[in-house]
């Protein structure tokens, strides 16, 4: 009898940004590898990791997270000195950062880390090119949300 464990599940979720969809509009969306150390990888299988604060940078041609969070487990190893806050080094092939640093370079596009999840035992960033949005179109996003939790509520009773 095969088991399932959380290693080999394929394609889980970690840790959602659920911050950029209402600050963002996406554009495009890229799937990155990231280099972790040993510590960081086990504090992923817990879910200790917060990404809302996190952003992408772009430094000599090569993409880095700033601000995501791993806090390491309290059974880390004595001669390991982790730090949470550490900045994160993103895989992702040259043209496909060439063209980022292009599209990045007009006004008001940024990166932004969208989700962390387990590719074939790898750990893998959803990153967004992204346009900041206004006051007003938070709003709008606002006014969405609620209108389609009302539509919802009305579904729901209705069946009853």
């Amino acid at each position: 009898m095969a088991s399932t464990s959380k290693k080999t599940d394929t394609n889980s979720r970690i840790a959602d940004n659920k911050k950029a969809a209402y600050n963002y509009f996406f554009e495009e969306r890229f799937e990155a590898g990231m280099v972790l150390e040993g510590w960081e990888v086990k504090a992923l299988r817990e879910g200790k990791v917060q990404l809302t604060d996190g952003y992408v940078v772009i430094r000599n041609g090569e993409l880095f997270v700033v601000g995501c969070q791993i806090n390491p487990l309290k059974s880390a190893s004595t001669h390991v000195n982790p730090d949470a806050v550490r900045t994160k080094k993103l895989l992702l092939h040259k043209e496909q950062i060439k063209r980022l640093v292009g599209k990045i370079e007009q006004k008001g596009y940024t990166l932004v880390p969208l989700n962390l999840h387990w590719k074939a035992g790898k750990v893998k960033c959803e990153i967004a090119l992204a346009k900041g949005k206004a006051e007003h179109d938070k709003r709008d996003t606002i006014k969405d949300r609620e209108g389609k939790r009302e539509v919802e509520r009305a579904m729901k009773s209705r069946n009853r």
